[in-house]
């Protein structure tokens, strides 16, 4: 099992394309994000979603729960562990942090 964040951090630096819920597109390079899957982007090239209109932005923050999907080169997918989460809420990861007194 991959898990999603593990996914975007190993994609650093790496080219990818992130299609939003309205349906605009960016194809840029990952920055960075965080836990909430907020995306930085830099280099980007955001398509307006009728195709017609490119605008070229130096960075863009395109927040998490605005993403329908993301597209990520396979050579960084094949470069990812599997992970088991299970043993990751184990480790006391997740929501909450009550610590289960």
């Amino acid at each position: 099992t991959m898990l999603p964040l593990s996914l975007l951090k190993a994609a650093i630096g790496h080219p990818m394309l992130v299609e939003l819920k309205t349906g605009e597109t960016y194809n840029g390079y990952l920055a960075g994000c965080d836990n909430w899957m907020n995306i930085h982007l830099k280099d980007a090239i955001c398509t307006a979603r009728d195709g017609d209109r490119f605008w070229k932005i130096a960075e863009v923050l395109v927040r998490g729960n605005n993403i329908k999907y993301v597209r990520i080169p396979e050579e960084v997918i094949l470069t990812v562990p599997d992970e088991d989460p299970q043993a990751l809420a184990a480790q006391g990861g997740g929501r909450g942090g009550g610590g289960g007194y």
